[in-house]
């Protein structure tokens, strides 16, 4: 008669398979430290795409503004800003998402690919001209993919250790 447990602690239901602990080790230095890399490079990110966007191509890049349908034409600084701001959220979201979803990196890879198809689908609501609208959904696409990478790779790694 086999047991419930095979011989190597983890209970089998099917085709899942899971360790006895639910509780995941996530090594938050390493985790958080690898967030502050990522930060460090979506804002590198930023300011290249501004760099060559904008003087190189003499394409504004624009966000959203505050007043209802108005548009901002950012620099370099603002876009290094969102990537840091876009960068400590996702290693936010990749903490909790470790302690307390079943597969968390197959969730972060969801949220953070669709809030970057938001920001590359955003340029195309509003009217301004198409090398500004496919210029900003650009930059946005790289950064999401820089952002996504990253904080996925440590997020994993920080689960290794």
């Amino acid at each position: 008669m086999s047991s419930y447990y095979g011989s190597d602690g983890y209970e089998s239901h099917g085709d899942y398979r899971h360790a006895d602990s639910a509780k995941p080790r996530v090594n938050a230095g390493t985790l958080w430290a690898g967030g502050a890399a990522t930060a460090l490079v979506a804002a590198l990110v930023g300011v290249v795409a501004t760099l060559v966007v904008t003087g190189v191509f003499d394409i504004p890049v624009i966000a959203p503004a505050n007043a209802e349908g108005a548009v901002d034409y950012i620099g370099a600084v603002w876009l290094a800003g969102f990537g840091v701001v876009g960068s400590l959220l996702a290693t936010a979201l990749a903490h909790l998402l470790l302690l307390v979803a079943p597969r968390p990196m197959a969730f972060l890879g969801w949220i953070v690919g669709l809030v970057t198809v938001v920001f590359a689908v955003w340029p195309f609501t509003i009217a301004v001209e198409i090398e500004v609208q496919v210029a900003s959904a650009l930059v946005y696409v790289v950064m999401g993919i820089a952002i996504g990478s990253l904080v996925t790779g440590m997020a994993t790694k920080a689960l290794d250790d």
